[in-house]
């Protein structure tokens, strides 16, 4: 069958239907030759040799060609892997820019650049073919009806994040018809999106969405599999076994028609992106795209010797950030996620690792410069996992302006806090207060801190009560893989158990970290299956669990129905409150410090907390005024923001304690809203008068509220 390739244009990169024909663009700046190659519905192929090339780009266009044809590349020049060039046109690779991809990886020794046979087998070239191994990059028709769909721009200061994984949230769940669930239309069910506005989400963070597959080795001889999705090889095609509607461009569709619906009830869409590294690996790993497309220039190779991969990840290789193809890379797929998939904002996996310039880490470097001056990100949300397994790699309170963080120090103290570990209060406090030792010298708000108990990467809430010890069989490692120190406390019993006085321990310390989380200022990120005791059975570590360890128990709901009403209740208090989520850091130096107008510091009995106890680590005891007439920041018109007054008393000791209230508190009255050893808020509110005294049981809080 004859095709006419005509030259066609440079840009933009990748396939591009224009309603006659359709514009294909691949940019290599080592290959001699570059394959279009086309693929009907049996898999035949045409190859087309481009002929124009112009700023290492190699491009041309076909008249009649237009959405749902099956398409890849094949890429000439050197194979010489000891000078870092990994050139086998015996490859099909997927275009990096391609907007859908049909089929997944069949796994052979074909999709391998290099011969298995040799002694050093990635120096050897493969002559095997893969075309039949490989899925297919698909033309894809962009138009969509938006209608007055737009991003929702929510403040960060009234965000509640729901961290979840499209498929595991809604796989098991029974109201949602089969065919629907574990999809992206699955995760916009009108059961789905009731149960987060009535939890009073305000944005779901989802796992992985980029194109992924499970690459050869240990996984899948095991039976398990890349569930996690955190090795992308496409930064730009919603992945594809996700869709209910189809893999020829309909995926793209329902992505949309998802992020439409989550937006009408006022849900932000946050995704979790992984441009640290691809999905190839290190030297022994498949090619698929960017290795066999330009391996030195979309890699970090060791400077003495290219044969192998600079691994900041911890995944095999690292992407190079240096390069500006490689920038433009991951700048056209954020923008193209914000313009044409209306996404809010993104999570950045293992963020210092984009930062290396060099070996340390800058928080300077040109990534952060160019996202600072982008006008389609200038106002989207930006969340860095700052961290990597580099050295330096834990960043922490060191990101740019703009930027929030996952706060792993947040997590770690108030774990340690009321498992009953020493940690001075101190810590906890800035911690409460939204981590000022971290962000404040830099000129960021208490938003920079993204406040978090569990994430998907260890103990769910339920299993931090419930293990001391990880518990990851499952995953066919011997249990070597998964963090060993998880600050976790099983309450004297190593999982499940019958003990009901275990149990109300495990229900109260629940609630004390739930509460501990919506009362602290930053931004609260929920773990999506947490709200209703969702277990993994003790595995911290479920990236190969596409299973039930994984998929969430929806008739968990009605088990632990408490849990769940009583984390609606609080964050609904969160989001009527202020006080709890103010936008400008508490004043006066240092934050604590009786006198200050708008929080203050108690011991329980009343007297005001000295700077010797706050380096004390075995105090677990505390009591915290919040003014809500001391909101300095006013409202979105300018007017004053006045709120309620609250003291909060905190008993991580494992005896009961008996609070007072502090001179100059007594003389009001006082409401109990909140007692973690009750199931529910306490409505209507306990009265209590400013002279008596308030015991509280072990391992509990309480939040009072004055009264008018």
């Amino acid at each position: 069958m004859y095709v006419a390739l005509w030259p066609g244009e440079v840009y933009p990169l990748g396939s591009n239907w224009d309603g006659k024909g359709t514009n294909f663009a691949l940019f290599s700046e080592n290959a001699t030759g570059v394959d279009l190659c086309l693929f009907d519905e049996k898999d035949n192929e045409i190859r087309l040799p481009f002929s124009e090339k112009n700023n290492f780009v190699w491009h041309g266009y076909i008249p009649g060609i237009g959405p749902g044809q099956r398409y890849g590349f094949r890429v000439h020049g050197p194979w010489s892997p000891e000078t870092g060039h990994r050139f086998n046109p015996n490859k099909l690779l997927i275009d990096p820019y391609a907007k859908a991809i049909d089929g997944e990886i069949k796994h052979s020794r074909a999709i391998f650049g290099y011969s298995w046979d040799d002694p050093q087998p990635d120096l050897a070239f493969s002559n095997l073919d893969n075309a039949h191994s490989m899925p297919k990059c698909v033309v894809v028709d962009q138009s969509f009806d938006w209608e007055d769909d737009k991003l929702l721009y929510r403040p960060w200061h009234e965000t509640i994040i729901y961290e979840t994984h499209v498929k595991g949230l809604t796989k098991l769940h029974p109201d949602i018809p089969p065919e629907l669930r574990g999809t992206y239309a699955g995760l916009a069910h009108p059961a789905v999106i009731k149960h987060l506005q009535q939890l009073g989400i305000t944005a779901v963070e989802l796992m992985p969405v980029h194109q992924f597959f499970s690459c050869p080795g240990y996984l899948l001889e095991k039976g398990l599999s890349n569930y996690w999705g955190y090795d992308s090889i496409n930064y730009f095609t919603p992945h594809s076994s996700y869709s209910a509607s189809g893999t020829l461009g309909e995926q793209v569709t329902e992505f949309k028609q998802m992020v439409k619906d989550l937006h009408f009830a006022g849900i932000e869409v946050i995704l979790d992106v992984v441009y640290n590294h691809t999905g190839e690996g290190n030297h022994l790993g498949p090619t698929l795209s960017l290795r066999g497309i330009d391996n030195s220039v979309y890699y970090r190779l060791v400077e003495d010797d290219p044969r192998y991969y600079m691994d900041f990840t911890g995944c095999g290789n690292s992407l190079n950030v240096r390069h500006a193809q490689v920038l433009k890379l991951i700048m056209d797929s954020l923008r193209y996620w914000v313009t044409e998939m209306h996404v809010d904002g993104f999570r950045f996996d293992l963020a210092s690792a984009l930062a290396r310039e060099l070996y340390a880490v800058d928080s300077l470097a040109a990534f952060f410069d160019i996202i600072h001056q982008d006008p389609v990100l200038a106002d989207v949300k930006l969340i860095a996992e700052p961290w990597d397994v580099g050295d330096g790699g834990y960043q922490v309170g060191n990101f740019p302006l703009r930027w929030s963080e996952w706060n792993g120090r947040y997590r770690d103290t108030v774990r340690s806090f009321w498992r009953g570990a020493e940690n001075s209060l101190g810590q906890f406090a800035y911690s409460f207060t939204g981590s000022p030792d971290l962000y404040q010298t830099n000129g960021r708000s208490p938003n920079a801190s993204i406040n978090f108990i569990t994430a998907h990467d260890g103990f769910t809430l339920n299993d931090l009560v419930s293990y001391n010890e990880k518990h990851n069989e499952a995953n066919k490692e011997d249990s070597q893989d998964g963090e060993n120190h998880n600050n976790s406390w099983n309450c004297g019993v190593e999982g499940d158990t019958n003990d009901p006085e275990i149990l109300r321990l495990r229900e109260r310390q629940r609630r004390n970290f739930l509460a501990t989380l919506m009362l602290s200022q930053g931004v609260p990120m929920l773990l999506g299956g947490d709200e209703f005791g969702f277990s993994q059975k003790g595995n911290n570590n479920a990236y190969c669990q596409d299973n039930e360890i994984s998929w969430k128990d929806w008739d968990l709901q009605e088990s632990n129905a408490d849990l769940l009403n009583f984390t609606r209740e609080l964050i609904y208090f969160r989001h009527q409150h202020p006080v709890f989520r103010r936008r400008k850091w508490f004043q006066g130096e240092p934050i604590y410090g009786f006198g200050i107008g708008d929080i203050s510091w108690f011991n329980a009995d009343g007297s005001e907390m000295t700077d010797e106890q706050w380096l004390v680590n075995y105090a677990k005891v505390m009591s915290i005024f919040l003014n809500g007439e001391g909101i300095a920041t006013p409202g979105p018109h300018g007017e004053r923001i006045i709120d309620e007054s609250f003291l909060l008393f905190y008993n991580a000791h494992y005896e009961p304690i008996d609070f007072v209230l502090p001179n100059g508190f007594k003389e009001r009255g006082w409401e109990m809203v909140i007692d973690t050893n009750e199931p529910r808020f306490i409505l209507p509110g306990k009265l209590v008068s400013g002279y008596q005294i308030v015991p509280l049981i072990e391992r509990s809080l309480v939040l009072l509220r004055r009264l008018a």
